[in-house]
């Protein structure tokens, strides 16, 4: 069975991929264009892709594939049309549940780095600008006891309430499309997600991406947030609306912000880099090893499901 893997893994995951499989893995550190895309569909049984790889509905689109599986690599999958590759007859699966714990750390890390402003500090002690202890030095936000607001209540959402209650005390509300029941800690559903806006002191985006979240936090809901609020994106780029939010931190329409993806990565705009109020993070969610060999190992479970003949257990499309 002839497998791709679309970027560099973790030694152990590459070892364990190329020992069952002929493995092609590909050296480019850039994501696969739309061209790259269709020929590896044409070329391979089944590919690992990431995020980024442009497999899109003119990807799929035409006769001569021989791709069984796409079996991505992460829990997201937006970078993938599911249903051109339904229409094809390529399945997709995702790997679920081995990201959960790494993005919610992040999460924490974003809301505590731009609460207490520890990026700001860490620049101005790097360059030589710190004069000394004062008692009004670089007064940040109280995180303990504070509402923190999560956007999606799915695997990741839950574990960063869980960290929220029961490492600082804090009280959790959330929106979530569906009814969320059987929490282990106290947390408030709230029917809409302006009700969320208007009280959270750090806004959680935790949403899966896609059509349905793009720019799902725009102008409007930026507008509905606090002055004093914090809005913590550690979903997809997308569901922000880049522009807008810019516009909103310059105007001190909000506190600040923590930022681990970007609409347009790994472009983002000059005046993000600029603002000592937002806390940037290049995509690191789930980058530790441990994390990325199980996503790899977790992607390559389905390939071999599809091998043996058996259903992959992440099926999405």
């Amino acid at each position: 069975m002839r497998l791709l893997v679309t970027r560099r893994m973790t030694e152990a995951a590459e070892r364990a991929m190329t020992a069952r499989f002929d493995t092609t893995i590909r050296q480019d550190a850039a994501p696969l264009a739309v061209a790259d895309a269709r020929a590896a569909l044409r070329d391979f049984d089944a590919i690992i892709p990431t995020l980024g790889d442009a497999f899109t509905a003119e990807a799929f689109a035409g006769r001569g594939l021989r791709t069984r599986l796409v079996a991505n690599f992460g829990a997201g999958f937006n970078h993938i049309d599911v249903d051109a590759a339904r229409a094809a007859g390529v399945v997709v699966t995702n790997t679920p549940g081995v990201v959960t714990d790494a993005t919610a750390d992040i999460a924490m890390t974003l809301i505590l780095a731009t609460a207490r402003r520890a990026g700001e500090g860490e620049r101005i002690l790097r360059a030589g600008g710190w004069e000394g202890w004062q008692p009004t030095q670089m007064l940040g936000r109280h995180v303990t006891g504070g509402i923190v607001g999560i956007v999606g209540m799915g695997r990741i959402g839950k574990a960063i309430a869980a960290r929220c209650h029961l490492g600082f005390g804090m009280r959790v509300v959330f929106h979530n499309r569906s009814r969320v029941s059987a929490l282990d800690i106290p947390a408030m559903q709230l029917a809409d997600i302006d009700a969320l806006l208007a009280v959270a002191d750090f806004v959680v985006l935790a949403v899966p991406g896609g059509a349905g979240t793009r720019h799902m936090i725009g102008a409007a809901e930026l507008a509905r947030m606090r002055h004093d609020a914090f809005l913590i994106n550690i979903s997809r780029g997308d569901v922000v609306d880049e522009a807008a939010l810019v516009r909103a931190l310059a105007a001190g329409q909000i506190a600040g912000a923590g930022l681990d993806v970007y609409e347009h990565e790994p472009r983002m705009p000059e005046a993000l880099r600029a603002m000592e109020n937002v806390t940037l993070l290049p995509h690191l969610g789930t980058a530790t090893a441990e994390t990325r060999t199980a996503m790899a190992l977790r992607a390559m479970a389905n390939v071999v499901a599809l091998d043996e003949g058996r259903e992959p257990p992440d099926r999405v499309a």
